[in-house]
């Protein structure tokens, strides 16, 4: 490793998102790290790298965060990696998951001990537990909900048999992948049942635990004693093992004798089923396999980021992505003491990797008006906003009521996005979140109580008014304080109030009144230190780590699988309510980011994206041609009748949303009965995830065998069979005629992510054309050689045009884009934005605006709304004739007239005007730069 400062490491230009996993580890991305360099990014941006459960295909599901993950080559690997990104002059962005952990399993080595100790155990604070829960089952005890049914029959049937570790002197039970520790003060009839008297003296000590002080550390000298004992006389384990047969549950003494052992455990066993309603811990949406974290508590914060700043200090990791901000209880506080640690440890950090400033980014879902707060501390976040800013942009206001009366018409649902929102919250609220739910107003009530004034109100009540206001909530959530709701969340709060009002009726407004209160109305700083004030501090904390999954399960993981108004408008961090915004909205999101939040990246594919960003740009076309998309559903109504047979034939809703799958994702160039097939496959994969997703003809939980059956069938039929050979054709055709102005947009789209305010983020791949689905789809393995041939290539833009469909020209776009932003990376980065006013016949068609700093300019030119301009035509690029007169007025003091363009060059006329026909003459986008 270099030991010179190298300046390049302090340049966050480019960020590509790489995706590790078992099939893709790090050493597979060491050798890339010459293609990345030559494309132009300046970090890679990875998936979490701490050990995650054996075989995950993201690194989300965290096991041990005191390790590099072995399957991906371990800290050997991590190392090899960043010496070769040293070599280039590039830096390593580290994904991390402070919410939560794997859970479940056996695995987890801190969640096996809460389970053999609960609150007695070193982790039990680790963990958001509500240990004293309002059911009497649950008293002290932690629900296990991973049982595959009934508890009754699973231990009837002998699904959870008793086993004896002898290596480690412990007892668990287990079902299937799950291991259940039993805690050492119940071992002593286990080890009593083998009849030997050897072990009776350490059974005696295992069931005098109870009484003493130092259990925990007691039990593990008596398990040392019993490994001991047993490498001295094998055949006790045997004698242990056969004493478990009184434990077997098959037999009726058996199955009373284990139920008892199990009843005295720190946790319940239950069916997967009981946990929607019971779930008394927190976990990560409504996920049994993903346990809630107390990162508030610094011996959780340290514990759990210690590997993380370890790596830092090393000089190894350069920045942060904190994924799923909103789930903490705090994401303030932790923003801001995460700044402080990290900022502690740059002094610490091997000469050659100096930093001044590590950037810290959050996975955040802002609302429609929402902005990131700025006392946070952190330099931005992920990019989901600026991926719906540039969707916005490209959809035609025009086509919003024909696409809106063409989905009512045909599917028979509303083409109100926020009534599905509504609904689907209700659902999420009464179903998999209802014991989330649940344990808030319990809360609630206890809050009531407390107080004379509120302590008649009722159970009944208060769940009403949650409902209300939870599901009208505009935003994933507030961010209450000692001193209660800031400025901002005042005003989403009181838009959620004013639509919960509406929902009740006047006799619980009241109620409500009181909830405003409770919710951050009242300062907490106002109350002593005391129960009191400790209550509603945890009321505050439940409140907002409820919003965020509502609002992510109902929107994300349900609305969007409902309402198919137009899918383009359907995607992670989307508001579908709004279809289109004006250039004006665009500039101004863009002059905010510059002031605020200039190192923001910018992103517009994710690994949790629901269609890919080409995709989308192509679907977007359908907005201006919304009458003519109307016209060709009707046809394909009329085609697909002979392959709906059945008695449960697809319905209108999920064919039509099939059908736009299909046009965003066709392939360009398809043909060939394996291409057809592997397709088939693809949307299969994903048709069954739609269905289940939106939860109207089946779900995960209850899959509808016959509608699934049905469906694939009629998706077969309409890709593979002869008799859906006309309604493929059309569709087929359809696709390829909005493939070339989609592709326009996505062109325009990548150009506005490299030039605007911001880091521009590319996610892997996706450098050539994305008509990727959602998950797994969209994690696809990439093909690596083919993108470095073409990127080592010299290739003519006439012959990039002419051949458009291989991706090659995409990329060669990002390519020179990139190294124009490492010529002059402070006009790019600190550079004015400045909006460039558009006149002439076709002005409504285009965006433009300057980049200035410190003598240098660019100006950006993109089309808007192509299809009209572009036509019939097959590649994609408007006829320079077809801008007319249409022109960019230049607002600058001086008069030089020569633009040096990217791929056609300008001369500004003496009225300091750029003809668009000029700009735009050779390739439809253009970077422009002027140096004074």
């Amino acid at each position: 490793m270099s030991q010179s400062v190298n300046p390049s490491l302090k340049s966050l230009r480019a960020t590509q998102r790489l995706q590790f996993h078992k099939d893709f580890t790090l050493d597979d991305a060491a050798k890339l790290v010459p293609y990345f360099a030559r494309l132009g990014i300046s970090h890679v941006y990875a998936s979490p790298l701490l050990k995650a459960r054996a075989g995950s295909m993201h690194g989300y599901d965290v096991v041990d965060p005191r390790v590099i993950n072995p399957e991906l080559g371990g800290e050997p690997a991590l190392r090899r990696l960043v010496a070769a990104l040293r070599e280039h002059g590039m830096g390593l962005i580290l994904d991390i998951v402070s919410n939560h952990m794997a859970v479940g399993g056996a695995d987890n080595p801190w969640w096996l001990d809460l389970l053999e100790w609960g609150q007695r155990s070193p982790y039990a604070k680790f963990f958001d537990i509500q240990w004293n829960s309002p059911d009497p089952l649950l008293k002290g005890q932690l629900l296990l909900p991973f049982l595959s049914t009934d508890y009754g029959t699973v231990l009837q049937n002998g699904e959870v048999p008793l086993r004896f570790d002898s290596e480690h002197g412990s007892f668990r039970v287990e079902h299937y992948q799950h291991h259940f520790p039993i805690n050492p003060g119940t071992y002593g009839p286990l080890l009593k049942a083998a009849n030997r008297p050897e072990l009776d003296q350490l059974a005696e000590r295992f069931a005098r635990l109870d009484e003493r002080s130092d259990a925990y550390e007691e039990a593990l000298n008596v398990k040392a004693e019993l490994v001991k004992l047993l490498k001295a006389k094998p055949d006790l384990s045997h004698a242990i093992d056969t004493g478990l047969a009184q434990f077997d549950a098959c037999q009726p003494e058996g199955f009373n004798t284990l139920h008892r052992l199990l009843e005295h455990q720190d946790y319940r066993l239950a069916s997967w089923r009981t946990a929607g309603d019971d779930i008394n811990w927190r976990r990560f949406f409504d996920i049994n396999e993903l346990g809630g974290l107390k990162v508030e508590r610094s011996q959780v914060f340290e514990a759990t980021h210690a590997k993380i700043f370890e790596l830092i200090a090393e000089g190894l990791v350069d920045g942060l992505r904190i994924d799923h901000i909103d789930g903490l209880a705090d994401p303030r506080g932790y923003c801001r003491k995460l700044r402080r640690r990290v900022d502690s440890l740059l002094s610490q950090r091997p000469a050659g990797t100096e930093l001044d400033h590590v950037p810290i980014f959050v996975e955040k879902i802002l609302g429609a008006d929402e902005p990131l707060r700025q006392d946070w501390n952190v330099d931005g976040t992920t990019g989901y906003e600026f991926m719906n800013q540039v969707s916005l942009l490209q959809h035609d206001p025009k086509g919003e009521a024909v696409l809106g009366e063409l989905w009512s018409r045909v599917s028979r649902r509303t083409a109100d996005f926020n009534q599905e929102v509504l609904e689907a919250r209700d659902l999420v609220l009464h179903g998999t979140l209802a014991g989330d739910f649940e344990n808030l107003a319990q809360a609630l009530l206890q809050v009531a109580r407390s107080d004379v004034m509120s302590r008649d109100l009722t159970l009944g009540a208060i769940r009403r008014c949650l409902l209300a206001l939870v599901s009208n909530f505009p935003v994933y959530r507030t961010y209450i304080t000692a001193s209660g709701r800031s400025e901002e969340d005042e005003r989403f709060f009181q838009q959620a109030m004013a639509g919960a009002r509406e929902m009740l009726n006047e006799g619980d407004w009241p109620v409500l009144d009181y909830l405003q209160r409770w919710l951050g109305g009242e300062r907490l700083r106002d109350y002593p230190t005391g129960p009191l004030r400790e209550m509603r501090r945890k009321a505050h904390n439940r409140f907002q780590q409820l919003t965020s999954p509502v609002a992510a399960k109902s929107v994300e993981d349900t609305s969007f699988y409902r309402s198919a108004v137009l899918l383009s408008r359907n995607d992670v961090g989307f508001h579908p309510q709004h279809f289109s915004a004006p250039v004006e909205a665009f500039h101004q999101v863009c002059i905010e980011r510059g002031a605020h939040f200039p190192d923001n990246l910018l992103t517009t594919a994710t690994h949790d994206h629901k269609r890919g960003e080409d995709t989308r740009t192509r679907l977007a076309v359908l907005s201006e041609q919304a009458g003519w998309y109307a016209e060709q559903v009707e046809r394909w109504q009329q085609l697909s009748a002979p392959l709906k047979a059945g008695d449960t034939p697809i319905s209108p809703g999920d064919e039509m949303m099939l059908y736009q799958a299909i046009l965003g994702s066709w392939p360009l160039g398809l043909e060939g009965e394996s291409a057809f097939q592997d397709y088939a496959k693809r949307l299969t994969q994903w048709q069954e995830k739609a269905l289940r997703e939106a939860k109207l003809q089946s779900s995960w939980s209850a899959p509808n065998e016959a509608y699934e059956t049905a469906c694939r069938e009629f998706l077969q039929h309409l890709l593979l069979s002869p008799d859906g050979l006309a309604l493929r054709q059309s569709i087929g055709a359809t696709a390829n005629r909005i493939a070339p102005a989609g592709a326009l947009n996505s062109l325009a789209q990548t150009l506005l992510r490299m030039t605007v305010p911001g880091v521009p983020d590319l996610y892997q791949g996706t450098e050539f054309w994305d008509f990727s689905l959602v998950d797994p789809d969209n994690r696809r393995p990439v093909d690596y050689p083919a993108r470095e041939r073409a990127l080592s290539e010299s290739v003519a833009l006439t012959e990039l045009l002419a051949q458009w469909q291989d991706g090659r020209i995409k990329q060669a776009l990002i390519a020179q884009v990139l190294m124009l932003r490492n010529q002059y990376p402070d006009l790019f980065s600190e550079g004015r934005y400045q909006p460039l006013d558009v006149i002439g016949e076709q002005a409504a068609h285009v965006l433009a605006f300057a980049r200035e700093k410190g003598g240098k300019r660019a100006i950006v030119v993109v089309p808007r709304l192509p299809a009209e301009l572009m036509g019939t035509a097959q590649t994609p690029l408007i006829n320079a004739a077809h801008w007319g007169d249409t022109r960019i007025l230049l607002p600058f003091a001086d008069s030089n007239p020569n633009w040096k363009g990217l791929f056609s060059q300008a001369t500004v006329t003496t009225n300091k005007e750029l003809s668009l026909s000029a700009a735009l003459k050779e390739f439809s986008v253009n970077l422009l730069i002027q140096t004074l």
